[in-house]
């Protein structure tokens, strides 16, 4: 069974560029996942395709969810846990864009990205640019900082990425991007570092900064309004709780420190900040003592 689920293919298409995000190990704070169903609404985008999830979810651990059919007080329906595609062919965008969200899946990896980059051929996609996020030593009072790569070195300086030196462990994101690379179809990687003392809650700021990459290199424009609000609420929450713990106040401290140092280029020496794990639970001990009972 071919498990890519085409239902209306469009008849022409205008150079697309095709964007994905995957929730868990590669969404911190759900900042891709967010900045990718942003950039979906804001471009009015029209499901056309999905992956099937039955080759690729162990559903004991992503399990499908029941839900009332719309208009029905009776009849139920099971939501899987599918990767979907919608597509945008708006004539206020010089090119067409296609945007795929998706829970990133448990196996099989190497057929669902040969799944991905097979609907990438079909729709003549001109580039795959994948968005992620990941936990770093940063501060939330500094401008959020963008990391990536791409399968060339012409193409990651056009889209003005400071190239990542990781290497360990990877997610659904580098399969993929490897196997872009291999089949000789143009990839890019766009990563926001997000403060790992406040992983635990949705990044606005973070999902900003990709979405108004993505916009730059689209030359498009959109309406951020509500993204800029949840940016300034999300700073004024951290304000409140930073001014009333000393603890974590100075940690911030040390956390800002350190960041001009290294956009200084300065080489950074040992590390004199406290371990993420204590930092963590301090601040979720904090954030429990201000619930009301």
């Amino acid at each position: 069974m071919d498990p890519l689920k085409i239902h209306s293919m469009p008849a022409a298409f205008r150079r697309p560029i095709m964007i994905l995000a995957f929730t868990g190990w590669n969404d911190a704070a759900e900042s891709a996942t967010t900045a990718a169903r942003y950039l979906t609404a804001s471009f009015s985008g029209e499901k056309f395709a999905e992956i099937d999830p039955e080759e690729f979810y162990h559903f004991g651990l992503n399990r499908p969810y029941t839900r009332f059919k719309p208009g029905s007080e009776t009849e139920k329906e099971i939501i899987w846990p599918a990767t979907e595609f919608s597509i945008s062919q708006s004539a206020d965008l010089s090119r067409d864009v296609i945007v795929g969200v998706a829970p990133e899946p448990h196996l099989r990896w190497r057929t669902y990205c040969e799944t991905i980059i097979e609907l990438a051929r079909r729709c003549e996609a001109t580039l795959v640019l994948t968005l992620g996020a990941l936990l770093a030593e940063v501060p939330h009072t500094k401008p959020v900082r963008l990391v990536g790569s791409a399968t060339d070195p012409d193409l990651a300086a056009r889209f003005g990425l400071r190239p990542s030196r990781y290497e360990g462990p990877t997610g659904i994101i580098g399969v993929l991007n490897t196997l872009c690379r291999d089949r000789e179809l143009p990839a890019a990687s766009l990563w926001a570092n997000v403060p790992h003392y406040i992983s635990g809650i949705e990044n606005p700021k973070a999902s900003l900064a990709l979405v108004k990459r993505v916009l730059s290199l689209l030359g498009a424009e959109a309406d951020l309004s509500d993204l800029d609000e949840a940016g300034r609420q999300f700073d004024q929450n951290l304000k409140e709780i930073v001014a009333q713990n000393a603890k974590i106040k100075n940690y911030i401290a040390k956390l800002e420190a350190k960041d001009t140092e290294e956009e200084g280029g300065s080489t950074p020496g040992q590390s004199d900040l406290p371990p993420a794990s204590e930092l963590v639970a301090e601040i979720e001990q904090f954030l429990r003592q201000q619930r009301p009972e």
